[in-house]
């Protein structure tokens, strides 16, 4: 005569439980990055960042090159606007003194018309080197037109990968040995940032002692 089959123990059950949690939470993660990566416009992308940025490591150097390459736009520009305005600084030294002179003293038609035509001189000056100094200005700003693009990638990039780390701590906090939980349950708890929360990691030392209690 055939025996019934045995019913699962509770702890086997309990177990399954316990790893189909686990699993859940790699689902939700991996969905988490999915959808973080796909918002970054890698999917959209991918065909030229095979390309051009094969992977997250060149990306950044991209940005990198980018930001260096804007940088020395600027200074190439305030190189080249700086000696503009000191020529304009000093010849109207110049001429404001020359006028002086001339203003206090007798001055002869001679001598104004001297001083009218280094004045007229001047502004003619000062008018083309505002026309190359207004040049320079226009190229430090396009220099910055990356700017919003990079820095959004980057913030997004470094938000994502904090959302990853804590997630993992989390994971490694709620399924970890209960002997190593109250062991060190007041890293577990963290500083109470916010009164209203439990189980906070609130910084990267605290993160590294974890791992480290944890054998990784």
């Amino acid at each position: 005569m055939d025996k019934p089959d045995q019913a699962p123990s509770p702890s086997h059950v309990g177990a399954d439980a316990h790893q189909d949690q686990f699993l859940s939470r790699i689902g939700q993660m991996t969905r988490s990055l999915h959808d973080n990566l796909r918002g970054l416009g890698f999917d959209r992308l991918l065909e030229k960042a095979a390309s051009d940025m094969p992977d997250a490591r060149d990306r950044l150097e991209y940005v990198a090159m980018m930001t260096e390459k804007a940088a020395q736009r600027v200074l190439n520009a305030t190189e080249i606007a700086g000696p503009l305005q000191d020529r304009i600084g000093d010849e109207a030294g110049n001429l404001a003194a020359q006028w002086k002179s001339v203003m206090e003293g007798a001055f002869s038609e001679t001598e104004f018309r001297a001083m009218a035509e280094k004045t007229q001189a001047f502004l003619s000056l000062t008018s083309g080197n505002v026309v190359q100094t207004k040049q320079q200005l226009l190229d430090i700003m396009m220099a910055q037109d990356f700017q919003d693009l990079t820095g959004q990638v980057i913030k997004r990039v470094t938000a994502l990968a904090h959302d990853i780390e804590s997630q993992l701590v989390q994971l490694l906090v709620d399924y970890s040995p209960a002997e190593t939980k109250r062991e060190d349950s007041g890293l577990l708890n963290g500083p109470q940032i916010n009164p209203a929360g439990k189980d906070v990691i609130a910084d990267q030392s605290q993160v590294d002692d974890l791992l480290e209690s944890l054998g990784f």
